[in-house]
């Protein structure tokens, strides 16, 4: 389960134990989400090089208090969602190196007496609590005197002795999960100086006297506060702004995904000094359910012209009223994406006077549809240069717009534009129309450095001419099939061209011509599979100068038609030789070799013509003709044999006359000799017979060894020649006349069996 670099992953591999033979090459071992148990001493003795070690989504509910001893060099252990009940000092003793610790979701119900980290010196990031957590006590976090991330999960934290954090003198992010406002107080008042972003999660901030526990927060040193899943109330916003009003270093403000009990109408009105240091406004999905009846937010105008970025992600606005805009005196970023706008009421939105510093706007997602309305509404904003409409639907655009003087980015992205017009301003040097229904584009942007066309229509590139500055454009997953070297000509100072994902026919000239266009540094071109061309040819993010042309790809039909040729040749060649080898007459022999493997390997009685057929060599006819034959033809009672001069059926093909004589005898005969191996023939009579004589239950075969053979010089290719006289006996013809007697009663006795 190692890779080179050996990390070695293990999760998910229903282990109950650490598995044994692990070694000091291990960097990384992952053991999560397996069934391990228990921690043994010996199970980590040797992997004394592991930097991380993940053993979380197990069922570990007890460590041998020295297991990890001989980790001295491990900087992540996860321990998460175990069973553990207990956290014991002496787990973590020697993890001198250790920096990332993470022991939520277990069981502890307390961190102990004393501190579990004190030896713990390079921690950076802690994360621990769980559901049971309900206890935190001095000394705790004795040891640790800074952390880059604190994370408590501390829903049910109850009780919080004062002073237990106080020992960490700097936590650059703290994440706290709670309920209790008292538990919240108190550890807040531990971190005044120390903390720098606060982020609590899943509190209620809905009883106004409560609110006087955090007061504290306003001395707090921290630069960001952060709530995630909170609730406020109409009663409780105006305590919580002045508060963070009077937070002296506080930058930024971020509530996500929060709910807000109420219309605005504040029960009390709000007293706060207008911070000097907060800059940062950010509210994302911020659920107001009657959102439709929320007020105008007079009462905190004044606090807000400081503000440099503002967002309302998400949040079902539909109006910012003027005043309010008119108040944001100091703010360069907006963001009011995801949201109900339309262009009436972006036209209230940013009447005149309002947002008078803006430089990025962000509407996209709202419900703008006359791009006429928004641009008019937006061109006073003198000092706008990036705005982003993407996601609205305009669909018609007129020819002719008015926008802000000094706009360079525009986004009109998704905005069911199917035809572009002068009404886009000519001061762009960024412009993104993508996912559009284009067909072509034709605008004169003489300033502009980026164009992005991806998911249109387009079948040929812009014309380079009207935008000579480009510098870099994209135009994926359009219809483009090829360039032409005049499209190029005047892309002088391109650097940048990404097209892949297009209809493209791959060719040498194609690709030879941007190959050596001047000023084109980087062309994106990939080929899919199920186009012409091939990935090896170019692949997406590969520069042009690294694309070598084969001669497949540059000259396809010279290739193709060289290939026919070489094709043709080859097979007249092919059927000369076969012509003059009887190439035909082999290919017969080879139908029939099959053929005779597919038949049963007995005839019917009633087929059976001949005792015995006879296999032997042109060169021992003598013996068989006039000796064999004349002694068993003249028996009593005589033998039928069968000689392929005598019985072979005239005008028949020699290979089905051997295959019948074979199948119509009891017996076959083959008559052995030096010249019987050499004889072709003799090969094919012993192959077609193979298939009936050769099993280990048939005796049809009876070979007689006309001269002495040894079987290791039999030719390899009568391999079952030379099986079947290892495994069979077989009669040798004597030379000696008073043997040659006793030779024929065992023949006539064999073919009579």
């Amino acid at each position: 389960s190692c890779d080179v670099t050996q990390l070695c992953n293990c999760s998910s591999m229903g282990l109950d134990f650490i598995p044994p033979g692990l070694t000091d090459k291990i960097t990384v071992l992952n053991l999560a989400h397996n069934r391990i148990k228990h921690i043994q001493s010996q199970d980590l003795q040797q992997a004394v090089n592991l930097r991380a070690l993940l053993l979380q989504s197990n069922e570990i509910s007890s460590i041998d208090e020295d297991s990890f001893r001989s980790l001295g060099k491990l900087e992540l252990l996860d321990l998460s969602n175990n069973s553990l009940a207990h956290l014991i000092p002496a787990w973590f003793g020697h993890l001198f190196s250790l920096q990332h610790l993470h022991l939520q979701g277990n069981f502890y119900r307390d961190l102990g007496e004393s501190s579990p980290f004190s030896r713990l010196r390079n921690l950076s990031s802690l994360h621990l609590g769980n559901p049971w957590f309900s206890t935190i006590r001095q000394g705790n976090f004795e040891g640790i005197v800074a952390l880059h991330k604190l994370w408590i999960d501390g829903g049910n934290l109850s009780q919080y002795e004062p002073g237990s954090l106080k020992p960490i003198k700097k936590i650059n992010h703290m994440i706290i999960n709670l309920i209790s406002i008292n538990v919240f107080s108190a550890i807040i008042r531990d971190l005044l100086h120390s903390l720098i972003w606060l982020e609590v999660r899943k509190i209620t901030f809905s009883i106004p006297a409560e609110m006087q526990l955090l007061r504290v927060m306003s001395s707090s040193f921290a630069k960001k506060i952060s709530f995630k899943q909170a609730l406020l109330t109409d009663a409780t916003v105006p305590e919580m702004v002045s508060i963070l009003e009077d937070m002296p270093k506080l930058v930024e403000v971020e509530l996500i995904d929060c709910r807000l009990l109420g219309t605005g109408r504040w029960e009390i009105q709000i007293q706060a000094n207008q911070s000097q240091t907060l800059k940062v406004l950010t509210i994302k999905k911020l659920s107001i359910e009657e959102f439709y009846l929320f007020t105008d937010l007079q009462a905190v105008k004044g606090l807000l012209s400081l503000l440099t970025e503002v967002t309302v992600e998400n949040t079902k606005v539909f109006l910012v009223p003027c005043s309010l805009s008119q108040h944001l005196l100091s703010l360069e970023y907006l963001d009011l994406s995801a949201n109900l706008l339309g262009d009436q009421s972006l036209e209230h939105s940013a009447c005149q006077g309002g947002w008078p510093s803006l430089q990025t706007l962000n509407l996209s997602q709202n419900s703008l549809s006359d791009l006429e309305i928004t641009s008019k509404s937006l061109s006073h904003l003198r000092n706008l240069i990036l705005l982003d409409i993407s996601q609205n639907n305009f669909g018609e655009i007129p020819d002719v717009c008015e926008w802000p003087k000094n706009l360079k980015y525009l986004n009109l992205s998704s905005t069911q534009i199917p035809k572009l017009t002068t009404c886009i301003p000519p001061t762009l040097e960024v412009l993104d129309v993508s996912a559009n229904s284009l067909r072509e584009f034709g605008l004169q942007l003489p300033f502009l450095k980026e164009l992005y066309l991806a998911k249109n229509q387009l079948k040929t590139l812009p014309g380079a001419a009207p935008i000579p500055n480009l510098v870099a454009m994209s135009i994926r997953r359009n219809k483009l099939n090829s360039f032409s070297r005049e499209e190029f000509e005047s892309f002088k100072k391109m650097e940048l061209l990404d097209a892949s994902d297009n209809n493209f026919i791959c060719s040498c000239e194609f690709l030879s011509f941007i190959h050596h266009q001047a000023g084109i540094a980087q062309v994106l071109v990939e080929w899919p599979d199920k186009y012409i061309c091939d990935s090896p040819l170019a692949v997406r993010g590969a520069q042009v100068g690294a694309v070598h042309l084969s001669l497949m790809e540059c000259h396809r039909s010279l290739v193709v038609s060289l290939i026919c040729a070489l094709v043709f040749l080859v097979i007249l060649i092919l059927v000369a030789v076969g012509y003059k080898y009887h190439m035909v007459w082999y290919l017969r022999m080879t139908w029939a070799w099959l053929q005779a493997k597919r038949k049963p390997k007995q005839a019917p009685p009633k087929d059976i013509c001949y005792d015995a057929f006879v296999s032997y060599s042109e060169n021992d006819s003598d013996w068989v003709e006039n000796i064999m034959v004349r002694e068993l033809e003249q028996a009593c009672p005589p033998f039928r044999l069968c000689l392929h001069k005598r019985d072979f059926v005239p005008g028949k093909w020699i290979v089905d006359n051997i295959i019948d004589s074979i199948e119509k005898s009891h017996k076959t005969l083959f008559v052995l000799s030096e010249h019987f191996v050499q004889s072709e023939w003799c090969k094919y009579e012993l192959d077609f017979s193979h298939f009936r004589l050769f099993d280990e239950n048939n005796d049809a075969a009876i070979l007689i060894l006309l001269e002495p053979i040894q079987s290791n010089a039999i030719p390899k290719r009568f391999c079952k020649l030379r099986k079947i006289m290892n495994t069979k006996t077989y009669l040798e013809w004597p030379l000696e006349e008073e043997q040659q007697e006793m030779f024929w009663f065992n023949l006539k006795i064999a073919l009579r069996t």
